[in-house]
């Protein structure tokens, strides 16, 4: 009877992790099936590279490469802004921090996390656009302040993770406390640390609502951070509503490219956090 259970739930667990696998399948079909056509008729050159996107003009002008710029600028920006700030958090929360305010403090970061996008949007038209424009440079501050949770909780958590005698170790070789954390448990943490930023990329890159109600969504190369941006999520929620026919098979193959771009993410992170063990 306890083997039938467990090849029971043997079987169960299996079917979990195959519902997940499928999940990502049927993803992959959906896209390359309605996209690759689309990225075929428009040229792969025209469509990746070109610098102008009218949908509506005759002929049509499919090029995404302002708004691949500009994703790619914004997350940068992002990460610039969020990444230094969360792990230093991180270092804070988890060696510097007293108790009592510990209490206060990690409620507040965990509270971030759980604010809707469109909240963000809000307040980043209350108080940053009135300094900063509808422009990309808005749209880097509000991305850096939204992946800060992120990057605050799994920094503290792999620092917390590291093995207690790594810092007295070092504080026995005559390293001082900041020292200690800065040299000895925050490099032993760099894996945890690096899937943090990646986890940040994946939300600056993927956000959608927030930068619309920021950036400008003007659909041209970027120039400046002073500028409008439009990015690839922001244009194919700006446009989608409304298109169809090869308009909306190409706004389907930008999602193709967004896709392309978490994968290149996530293998690239599984290299350094492979060097990084």
């Amino acid at each position: 009877m306890q083997a039938l259970k467990e090849k029971i739930m043997r079987a169960v667990f299996f079917l979990t992790a195959l519902s997940s696998i499928l999940a990502v399948a049927l993803i992959c079909y959906f896209l390359l099936s309605n996209g690759l056509p689309a990225i075929g008729e428009i040229g792969p050159q025209e469509f990746l590279l070109g610098e102008e996107w009218s949908p509506s003009d005759t002929p049509p002008s499919f090029g995404i490469l302002p708004m691949i710029l500009g994703s790619l600028y914004v997350t940068a920006g992002a990460i610039v802004i969020g990444v230094p700030i969360g792990v230093l958090s991180a270092v804070f929360l988890a060696r510097v921090c007293p108790k009592k305010l510990y209490k206060v403090i990690k409620p507040g970061v965990d509270l971030l996390a759980g604010i809707p996008s469109v909240v963000y949007g809000f307040f980043g038209m209350a108080a940053i656009v009135p300094l900063a424009g509808n422009s990309m440079l808005s749209a880097c501050i509000l991305l850096g302040v939204m992946i800060l949770p992120t990057v605050v909780a799994i920094s503290e958590s792999a620092i917390r993770a590291v093995p207690e005698h790594y810092y007295e170790g070092a504080l026995a070789l005559g390293a001082g406390h900041y020292r200690s954390v800065f040299r000895v448990l925050l490099p032993a943490a760099k894996s945890g640390v690096l899937a943090a930023v990646v986890l940040g990329v994946g939300r600056a890159i993927g956000e959608t609502m927030a930068v619309i109600m920021v950036a400008g969504n003007q659909a041209r190369m970027p120039v400046s951070l002073f500028k409008g941006v439009r990015t690839l999520t922001a244009n194919i929620v700006i446009e989608m509503g409304y298109a169809t026919g090869l308009h909306r098979d190409a706004l389907i193959a930008t999602g193709v490219v967004l896709f392309v771009f978490i994968l290149i993410i996530n293998i690239s992170f599984s290299v350094l956090r492979g060097k990084a063990l």
